[in-house]
């Protein structure tokens, strides 16, 4: 087999990045060599590759469901917003510069060639590429300069399935008319559907399925149920909502929780670093927006930003940086990760995302944070609190001045400084800090003591990465129980419906 199909959605997170990610863990197990694409992704969520790129970080949890190192080819495209009109640019792992809105459709016919020529190294590498789109295909107005889904499908000839989220509502409208939207062309390499998160009887799906088909000619691949175990790693922070405890959180050991809040910042990336705090029993993690969510919480942390200057100005129009300084300020305990560990700085000077010179940050750390032009991509390892810790690194924002009085809290493989605490605050660049399971119970312990909540016990047994692959086991065995896996199979080989036929629609002259 040497095949390759291109995953679309009706929305923006209907489904796409888990149903390529439990494809790639069903076909892994079955021993086909099987790698993730996607084209274009547009994320702050991001990871460093083994050979210091930079993708998307859906790209490397699916690479990791497919037993794979993330690797630059994965995704060779990434955009990050860093502001309402404007994002930095990520060509094959390394910053190619800032493009706008408008001024973007200048470099599509380049960005194609590119991402055509990657996915044809890729397929030529592996039995199967899983290509996932990005947004909604129908986005008309976008169609011209399209690489990541119509635009990708018609250059390399995939077969498309197209994802509808039924938990949004309206699945059969979302699926039937992002098809009619599609001109012929584009229509005739849609082969089917797949209906995400159902609950309920499946029996009383089944008329709409049949009608879906008779109004189509397309069949239905198959029929995901909503599953309450998945949550990890979203690939968009749009899907961190505000005041929602995030994951499944289990009782605690002791007879306490401990309650975390995290800051969620406009701009916020990397979201998911905390995620490993909401895999441990007993620990309560929601995002909040407003000042009285800090004086509930035990362990606030900022996370990372993509525009720091603008995101410390946010937390200070919304009242959250006053509650930040009152809480540290009781002896309670903070934590910020690379954007949110620059806002606890005295100064940041900054002439590279925001243009703004010298700025006044929380002063919760007596250090000063320089931005330089070369963004620092870094895996490093090191150790903190006498654990060994390994991490990964993106920031344009660099430490140039640490006080007698703030401590080393990592220190890297050379011995140096990679994280520092002062009291109740703790602040490190490095991503990813908290996946270290023995230091991540070092936290939580620490957390607990400073907050004075002498009832929480961390457990002991947790293991992020094993939670992490429990539920990529969990996407996997979703895709072999219900998908039609023998017609995906027919698919990737070559087969199914070529030739379907266009729906007319006045927006489909070519229908």
């Amino acid at each position: 087999m040497n095949g390759a199909l291109l995953v679309a959605g009706t929305t923006s997170d209907a489904g796409k990045s888990v149903l390529v990610a439990g494809l790639c863990r069903w076909l892994a197990r079955r021993g086909t060599r099987v790698a993730p694409f996607k084209a274009q992704n547009m994320s702050n969520n991001s990871v460093v590759t083994p050979d210091g790129g930079e993708i998307g970080r859906a790209q490397a949890v699916q690479a990791a469901a497919a037993g794979l190192e993330p690797s630059v080819r994965f995704n060779p495209v990434l955009l990050k917003p860093g502001g309402e009109r404007s994002s930095q640019i990520v060509l094959l792992g390394k910053v190619a510069g800032e493009v706008t809105a408008s001024s973007y459709s200048a470099h599509k016919a380049g960005l194609l060639r590119t991402v055509v020529s990657t996915l044809d190294d890729l397929r030529a590498e592996y039995d199967v590429v899983l290509c996932e789109g990005a947004g909604s295909p129908a986005e008309i107005n976008l169609r011209d300069r399209d690489i990541a889904n119509m635009g990708l499908a018609r250059a390399a000839q995939l077969p498309v399935l197209l994802i509808g989220d039924i938990d949004r509502g309206g699945v059969f409208a979302q699926l039937f008319g992002t098809l009619a939207l599609l001109d012929a062309a584009d229509q005739a390499l849609v082969r089917g559907f797949v209906i995400n998160k159902f609950r309920g009887d499946p029996a009383l799906l089944e008329p709409g399925l049949d009608q879906l088909r008779g109004l189509t000619s397309r069949p239905v691949y198959g029929v995901l149920p909503w599953s309450e175990d998945l949550w990890l790693d979203a690939e968009d922070s749009l899907s961190y909502v505000a005041d929602g405890v995030i994951g499944r959180p289990a009782p605690p050991v002791g007879d306490q929780w401990l309650r975390v809040a995290v800051v969620r910042l406009p701009r916020i990336s990397n979201a998911t670093d905390v995620e490993a705090l909401a895999c441990e029993p007993g620990v309560a993690v929601r995002f909040v927006t407003e000042p009285s969510r800090i004086s509930d919480a035990d362990l606030v942390v900022i996370p990372g930003s993509k525009a720091t200057v603008r995101d410390l100005r946010w937390l200070r129009e919304t009242g959250l940086a006053e509650s930040i300084v009152r809480h540290a300020g009781r002896g309670m305990p903070v934590l910020g990760v690379c954007g949110g560990f620059q806002m606890l700085a005295r100064r940041i000077h900054d002439e590279v995302e925001s243009g703004a010179g010298d700025v006044d940050g929380l002063g919760l750390l007596d250090v000063d944070v320089a931005f330089t032009r070369e963004k620092t991509l870094n895996r490093p390892h090191g150790t903190a609190w006498g654990q060994l810790v390994h991490g990964y690194e993106i920031h344009h924002g660099q430490l140039v001045r640490r006080s007698d009085s703030v401590a080393p809290l990592i220190l890297d493989g050379g011995g140096e400084p990679e994280g520092v605490e002062s009291g109740p605050v703790l602040g490190t660049h490095w991503h990813g800090l908290l996946e270290n399971d023995a230091f991540r119970r070092e936290l939580l312990g620490w957390a607990a003591r400073t907050a004075g909540r002498d009832g929480f016990r961390a457990a002991s047994e947790v293991s992020f990465e094993a939670t992490r692959s429990a539920q990529l086991d969990l996407l996997g065995d979703l895709v072999a129980e219900h998908l039609d896996t023998e017609s995906v199979l027919k698919l990737l080989a070559g087969g199914g419906s070529a030739g379907l036929p266009a729906l007319s629609t006045t927006l489909n002259p070519g229908g």
